[in-house]
């Protein structure tokens, strides 16, 4: 019997990376998925091969988190498929970086919108959905610079602190009703996203990891399996870091 036998789930930003290693491994544990990407080519690629793979009912729903009425018609057709929804990650997420004197306004309207405005759009409706269901659980993608900072990453380290602050504030406002909010704080980890990084600033960061390896998308994985279970039913409110004793 799998962790998440009879939960629905849906994951945003599911095409590629951490949040498609979340689909395989909830799929491996009996979860109901709802996948959504702004890239539907991709999320319907994924969604055929964990049916095929899994037998697990899969769906996907292609719409951008970052625009509020997008999330609107994405959750209309959500509602369409399942009345109600036991699980969400707020998964989906870019990674612009620039040093401050760079620092654009579009980018800084793109990554918040992306990073963190879709985290309040999507949890409002989740979360009714979740009422239906007598209770559930969100959870939230921040980062380790999120937690300490970096670089060069002022614009995305404010879009992930944000999400601790939703996170601890949404766990506060939710927990009379059953839903758990928790947040993960990913660090250093093998991507499409970090790939695109220099060589010299991929070294570096895999030079501040104290174990001395770069992680893995599963690693993350393993640990939103946990939070989105009944093994976390008492747990809420906490951000859990996935970064291998990195030190930035």
């Amino acid at each position: 019997m799998g962790m998440l036998q009879g939960k629905k789930v849906l994951i945003t930003g599911a095409s590629r990376g951490i949040g498609a290693a979340m689909a395989r491994l909830f799929a491996s544990h009996g979860a109901t998925l709802y996948l959504n990407s702004t890239n539907s080519e991709a999320i319907e690629s994924l969604v055929y091969d964990i049916r095929t793979e899994y037998d697990v009912e899969c769906h996907s729903l292609a719409f951008n988190v970052g625009v509020a009425d997008e999330v609107k018609t994405g959750f209309q057709s959500l509602f369409k498929l399942t009345k109600t929804l036991d699980v969400l990650v707020n998964n989906a997420g870019i990674l612009d970086d620039a040093l401050l004197g760079m620092v654009t306004a579009e980018q800084i309207q793109k990554t918040f919108s992306t990073n963190t405005f879709s985290v309040i759009y999507c949890s409002q409706y989740a979360s009714r959905m979740m009422l239906r269901a007598g209770g559930g659980a969100i959870i939230n993608l921040s980062s380790i610079i999120g937690c300490v900072g970096n670089q060069g990453q002022a614009v995305y380290g404010g879009s992930k602190a944000a999400v601790i602050g939703i996170t601890q504030s949404l766990a506060k406002e939710l927990a009379e009703k059953q839903i758990r909010v928790n947040a993960i704080a990913p660090g250093f980890i093998d991507t499409p996203m970090t790939q695109q990084l220099p060589k010299d600033k991929y070294q570096q960061r895999i030079d501040s990891i104290a174990m001395g390896h770069i992680g893995r998308p599963e690693d993350v994985a393993n640990a939103a399996l946990f939070l989105a279970s009944d093994m976390a039913k008492y747990v809420t409110g906490q951000v859990l870091g996935v970064d291998g004793g990195m030190l930035i």
